[in-house]
């Protein structure tokens, strides 16, 4: 039996492979299934031009991660991007900020598969009896842990099939309603109104705090980073599936929200049948198509949602596997496995976190709607963190001249730090309870990490050596 060995990641994936990973973490069936009904309560019909603007925002931040993994590739991400263009400790605080992400990301996804699987089983027959969700989140945590102990290519080749299908169903339903809409066989009053790309006389403080809820739709867009030591040829494949993870899903976004705006109504009580959908895509299904496609529709969520599952604990543990190799951690988790190629060791650590943090809230009596929710919100707030370490960084890289990066692009990650900013003060200011809690939640996550750089100075330092070590060797 192969033994497990500290050594690098075998270099397999192509670009594409590893976009796979960005496209299954965002779930794009999953994000314009949900998060456009919290827009359209803001703005009325204003929805796409406030994913627009969320395109926008997301671009700047992209931008400093294209710009560093040009030169730098590693399966830290954050950490590393950080750390060699800020320093070891801002990397570490960075790496420490998006762990949490991943960790309870994974959470909140487990909590949506049952919350998917059960809507899908409900709709096909509504006698069905219903049991703990808790039972659906854990089989769904053995399965991605089998599938993530698998070689990388086949995570990436399996998150390419179910991404896939869902982006598949998502834009014939939004060419069938446009169609429908353009020939009168509408089954609403409605028109295709290139008018609701626009702004409207929505104020431009609304936009903007709506687009906070957009830009969530974009949230892991940078998970295919963490795949850097193992994409041949990174500096050129990394950004390019980054730039293009994030390109492409604003592509499909801006188009089925638009759809879905004139599938309801492009009028203001469309809007307001927009704001007051549980489900748009599966209730437009069944408006537009038939029952079936509905269904159909239903089930691919519930197989997206498993799929976000299986990219953040693929995205986690490249994270855990890069801090322990370089003195944070055990040992242990810093080992990859030889036939796979995977660090095994770390898969099943964040994994079986993952499911311990979903089972906490369903033994407190917390339904898995809003265990989705909530650690969801606890994760975005990390996120904005370290996205915005790694933005710092690119500025700071862009000073330094070491980059030959033009100083007039400095700009650029300049109003991506003010968005995320931004992004974070309304996540914080003015919510209800329990999500008042979750700022003070990730903060104190975040000050974690902060402390243990400040109280561990020999493992900063030592994280630094590492990282000069391999930029050397990478050069």
């Amino acid at each position: 039996m192969p033994q497990a060995t500290q050594q690098k990641p075998v270099r397999k994936l192509r670009s594409w492979e590893a976009a796979a990973l960005s496209v299954g973490f965002m779930a794009p069936l999953l994000a314009m299934s949900l998060n456009g009904i919290g827009v359209a309560g803001l703005v009325g019909t204003s929805v796409s031009f406030v994913f627009l603007v969320a395109f926008a925002g997301t671009a700047f931040i992209a931008y400093g991660f294209v710009r560093l993994t040009r030169r730098f590739n590693h399966a830290g991400s954050v950490y590393a991007l950080a750390g060699r263009t800020i320093g070891p400790r801002a990397g570490f605080f960075g790496g420490f900020a998006l762990l949490g992400t991943y960790v309870t990301f994974a959470a909140c996804t487990l909590a949506a598969c049952a919350v998917f699987l059960e809507a899908w089983m409900t709709a096909w027959n509504p006698d069905a009896a219903s049991l703990p969700w808790i039972l659906a989140s854990l089989a769904a945590a053995v399965l991605a842990l089998a599938a993530n102990f698998r070689e990388s290519r086949f995570t990436a080749r399996l998150l390419t099939a179910i991404g896939g299908f869902g982006v598949l169903l998502m834009l014939i339903l939004g060419g069938v309603i446009l169609v429908k809409a353009a020939t009168g066989a509408a089954p609403v009053e409605t028109a295709v109104d290139l008018s609701l790309l626009l702004p409207g006389e929505v104020p431009l403080s609304t936009l903007l705090t709506a687009s906070v809820f957009a830009f969530l739709s974009w949230a892991g867009f940078e998970s295919c980073a963490s795949l850097g030591e193992e994409t041949a040829n990174p500096r050129k494949a990394i950004p390019l599936a980054l730039g293009g993870s994030v390109v492409g899903c604003g592509l499909i976004y801006v188009f089925m929200m638009f759809s879905q705006q004139v599938g309801f109504g492009s009028s203001e009580e469309g809007a307001a049948a927009f704001a007051a959908s549980s489900s748009s895509l599966t209730e437009l299904a069944g408006m537009y198509i038939s029952r079936e496609y509905a269904l159909l529709l239903a089930f691919a969520a519930f197989m997206v949602a498993f799929a976000s599952t299986l990219s953040s604990t693929a995205a986690a543990s490249r994270l855990v596997f890069a801090l322990a190799r370089d003195g944070f951690g055990p040992r242990s988790l810093s080992v990859i496995h030889p036939g796979s190629g995977i660090p095994r060791r770390a898969v099943a650590a964040v994994t079986a976190t993952a499911a311990v943090l979903a089972v906490l809230l369903w033994a407190g009596g917390v339904g898995a709607f809003d265990a989705y929710y909530w650690y969801a919100t606890i994760a975005v707030l990390c996120l904005l963190v370290a996205y915005a370490t790694t933005t710092a960084g690119v500025a700071v890289h862009i000073l330094s001249g070491k980059g030959s990066i033009p100083r007039w692009e400095l700009v650029l990650p300049v109003i991506g730090i003010a968005y995320l900013v931004f992004v974070f003060v309304v996540q914080s200011v003015d919510q209800p309870a329990p999500y008042s809690y979750f700022p003070a939640v990730a903060a104190a996550w975040c000050l974690v990490g902060a402390g243990i750089v400040i109280a561990a100075p020999a493992m900063a330092r030592r994280i630094g050596e590492r990282l000069i070590e391999e930029d050397a060797t990478h050069a």
